[in-house]
């Protein structure tokens, strides 16, 4: 048996764009996809905690160190420039290295940095 766990969360980035015209997908600072281990064209969840609209696309890499967040094409709709969002790739692993599995969590701050990298979940509800 397999479960659907938590593989990388990137935690409060701030949109920096949205563009409509595109074809879609989300482009990400290739540096914060390198820190969490998310790779170009994987499937990604998007929370918008301003609207609480949830969404699922794929990864474009950004330019290194750019802080870049854009939503392209229809997911430009769903959120606006300045938004804070929750990215979140999830992988199948096996039952018996559940226990064992740990995410790459990256907490951002307000200019799309990372501040810290977890290994879990905290208990704590805010940070």
């Amino acid at each position: 048996m397999f479960r659907t766990m938590m593989k990388a969360k990137i935690h409060r980035a701030r949109v920096t764009e949205s563009n409509l015209n595109y074809v879609g997908s989300i482009t990400i600072d290739e540096d914060i996809m390198d820190a969490v281990d998310i790779v170009e064209n994987e499937k990604v969840q998007i929370v918008n905690n301003n609207n609480g609209a949830r969404f699922e696309t794929y990864v474009i890499k950004g330019p290194r160190g750019s802080g870049v967040f854009c939503l392209n094409g229809a997911a430009a709709r769903l959120v606006q420039e300045g938004d804070v969002i929750i990215v979140l790739s999830y992988a199948l692993v096996a039952e018996e290295k559940v226990k064992d599995h740990n995410p790459k969590v990256a907490i951002m701050d307000e200019s799309n940095r990372i501040v810290e990298m977890l290994a879990m979940e905290p208990a704590s509800t805010v940070l």
